[in-house]
């Protein structure tokens, strides 16, 4: 019986020593949610891969924010970009570019107003997911907000399109390479 008491508690202690090892000669950060703290070497993080970016040449960081629209039906909306446009004639989820001093929320109030001539209050947008991805002359940070609930008729006032899709059927329009990552979180879980 002290032997098979005596063989955890040793496991567990050399566990925590190496542990205490890795603590040391690696960096480690902390991720803090609303329900989770998770902690690990940064590298977990910030692996080194021929695509990241290093230090010594960074590209600016473009923070937009985006919105999945959903109606009772279960439709995910997604707008066209219009003709002169970057990525014209590509998909996408509405939304835009954060500015200066601008929550996520406070800009997708504000774009959405600009796109779609509709009212969302900054209690009807849950955080779903975002999308990290790295074109050729910046790095787009695009946090996904899922909203259920507006006020006005969506109406297209900059886009060439508007539709109204099930999220099975996302994978069928051409998107630009931020958002498509997005539609498969959107199929699995609405």
């Amino acid at each position: 019986m002290l032997g098979e008491l005596a063989a955890p508690a040793f496991a567990r202690s050399r566990a925590a020593a190496l542990m205490s090892r890795l603590r040391v000669s690696l960096p480690r950060m902390t991720l803090i949610g609303a329900n989770f703290k998770f902690s690990a070497p940064a590298s977990c993080f910030f692996p080194r891969h021929p695509r990241c970016t290093t230090m010594a040449d960074p590209k600016p960081l473009l923070l937009v924010a985006a919105a999945a629209l959903i109606d009772v039906d279960g439709r995910v909306l997604i707008c066209q970009r219009p003709p002169g446009k970057q990525l014209a004639g590509l998909w996408e989820f509405p939304g835009g570019k954060l500015e200066p001093g601008e929550s996520p929320e406070a800009c997708l109030i504000r774009e959405l107003d600009e796109e779609l001539g509709i009212t969302i209050s900054e209690a009807c947008l849950a955080p779903f997911v975002f999308a990290s991805h790295a074109y050729e002359s910046f790095h787009l940070m695009m946090p996904l907000y899922l909203c259920r609930r507006w006020d006005g008729v969506v109406t297209a006032k900059e886009h060439a399109a508007l539709s109204w899709v099930k999220p099975s059927k996302l994978g069928d329009y051409p998107m630009p390479p931020a958002d498509a990552p997005l539609v498969a979180w959107l199929r699995d879980l609405i």
